[in-house]
């Protein structure tokens, strides 16, 4: 994304504390009646906070705890290199503990996101402007809380609910189910506020919250109720949907890579809600983890130090099996090739391994060295195990000293609000008419194919949308919560000559609070299983 948020960097006041960590710090108002938000461009600063925090964690560690701890993404180690004191295969095997460095910063990223919001909402209605536009103002941070929390409650179940800032006392640990009652009742309340995407100011809305945004986020939370509260609100996602497919502002983008590319952002037709990245703004890093190093010179990317590790899994990769299937070819696998001006492998120009006159051979086997836990070993052969994805397709703009990427990612699109309709259907709830059409699981799915020129259905069932999901958001941090809803998040593909197991506990389906937060807040519980 091009700049949108980069006034983000000017905002007024840096939130004094990241997390529920140290209370007693006093609270220093940087504001005084000369600088107080008035304007339009004031708050745009002011409210930047809200969204740069968003997407400083959101692409690397909130990405891992949400793929690497699925069949969809894993980073073995190479001959010791990329282990990074065994973090990623903890998440491979779910073995995870209170002090994982990813289980701290997501912890601290999430309610420092929350606590800014609660200042912002402090600072906005403390301020000389209208009625109006401190009513606007305080929806739109209610929104972003809402999803703050939405994101809390799935990663950690029983989190604290925090509402004043600065936090008086020590906030304790709440359940799910009163984090989703809020989450609910928050979402419902700004739906009504919240601008509704026109033809006209999908540039102003983009990135931000938006009615659709709340209706795809309550249909997120309604499909997932059974998890959460232990209560099946199927209907009520049915109505979610609607509430966003009745808006024909939003379409399936003609072209799927468009909405991963460098330059996507507002003209993307499907996108509900998106965190918008350039090369300067931190936290997109999944062409540098993702990629094959040795490729870039062929796709004219500069060397920002690739890690070369992350790649999915054999049995993952094996969904994309769909003829015609245009998402078949994000993956590179087998052979490489130059891609030429359509993307597609010029076959007249193989990529060698530097130095070498090896070609490139991606294999989808990830064959461990025997007695080591999930290292696949150094040779020019062993980098080259595990298919890698170029949905985001690579920046040749990337920075060396940054190795940031331009592409936005996608949080909410329409094609997942199609999905996430066609299986509450199937789970029990009605098919409904949308601007004249039914539309069952068997129309909402084909859509979808159609739009990604794969061979239609003749059928959907549980399993088969299942694989859907899988092909359609792959790297699109939502594998987790599908698999814990589909209670397949503890099956496992052993590795070859693998000397580890996966911790199948079901209570694995929530993270620990870290005990950084227990040693601070005494009021705090930890979650059942740590």
């Amino acid at each position: 994304m091009k700049k949108i948020f980069l006034l983000a960097a000017l905002s007024a006041v840096i939130l004094s504390a990241t997390s529920c960590k140290k209370l007693d710090v006093p609270i220093n108002s940087e504001y005084t009646s000369s600088n107080f938000p008035s304007t339009t461009a004031d708050y745009a600063a002011l409210y930047g906070t809200m969204y740069s925090n968003l997407s400083s964690q959101f692409g690397v560690p909130y990405f891992r705890m949400q793929e690497l701890s699925t069949d969809a993404a894993i980073l073995p180690a190479r001959d010791g290199n990329f282990d990074d004191g065994g973090q990623y295969r903890q998440l491979h095997y779910h073995t995870w503990t209170a002090d994982h460095p990813n289980v701290i910063t997501i912890w601290q990223w999430g309610f420092g996101g929350i606590n800014n919001c609660n200042r912002l909402i402090n600072v906005t209605t403390g301020s000389n402007s209208t009625a109006a536009v401190k009513a606007a103002g305080v929806t739109e941070i209610k929104a972003m809380r809402a999803l703050y929390y939405f994101f809390m409650m799935d990663l950690f179940g029983n989190v604290p609910l925090i509402q004043t800032f600065p936090v008086v006392g020590s906030p304790a640990t709440q359940p799910r189910a009163a984090i989703f009652s809020f989450v609910e009742k928050e979402l419902l309340a700004v739906s009504q506020q919240l601008p509704a995407k026109t033809s006209t100011n999908q540039v102003a809305t983009y990135g931000k919250p938006t009615k659709a945004m709340a209706f795809a986020l309550l249909e997120k939370l309604y499909l997932n109720s059974v998890v959460y509260t232990g209560t099946p609100r199927y209907t009520d996602a049915v109505a979610m949907a609607d509430s966003v497919l009745k808006n024909t502002n939003y379409a399936l983008d003609a072209k799927y890579s468009d909405i991963f590319d460098v330059n996507n952002g507002p003209q993307i037709t499907e996108t509900i809600f998106a965190i918008p990245y350039d090369q300067q703004i931190p936290g997109n890093q999944i062409t540098r983890f993702g990629f094959f190093p040795a490729l870039a010179p062929a796709y004219g990317m500069p060397n920002v130090g690739f890690s070369i590790s992350m790649s999915t899994t054999h049995e993952y990769w094996n969904r994309f099996n769909l003829a015609g299937d245009v998402r078949n070819t994000f993956w590179l696998e087998g052979p490489q090739y130059k891609p030429d001006a359509n993307r597609k492998p010029d076959l007249t120009q193989p990529v060698y391994n530097s130095g070498t006159n090896i070609q490139i051979n991606l294999t989808p086997d990830i064959i461990l060295v025997p007695g080591k836990p999930m290292d696949v070993g150094n040779t020019i052969y062993s980098q080259a195990e595990g298919v890698r994805s170029v949905k985001y397709w690579p920046d040749v703009n990337a920075i060396q000293a940054t190795r940031l990427n331009g592409n936005d990612m996608p949080v909410l699109r329409l094609a997942d609000v199609m999905l996430m309709k066609a299986e509450a259907i199937l789970r029990g709830a009605t098919a409904t008419v949308v601007n004249g059409e039914m539309q069952t699981p068997l129309v909402l799915v084909n859509k979808i194919r159609a739009r990604a020129g794969a061979v239609a259905a003749t059928e959907v069932t549980l399993d088969t949308l299942l694989d859907e999901r899988a092909r359609e958001l792959s790297w699109e941090c939502w594998r987790r919560n599908d698999l814990i809803r589909f209670g397949e998040f503890e099956k496992e593909y052993p590795l070859a000559n693998d000397v580890l197991s996966m911790d199948k506990d079901l209570t694995r389906r929530i993270y620990p609070v870290p005990n950084t937060e227990l040693k601070l807040n005494s009021s705090l519980v930890q979650n059942p299983g740590y």
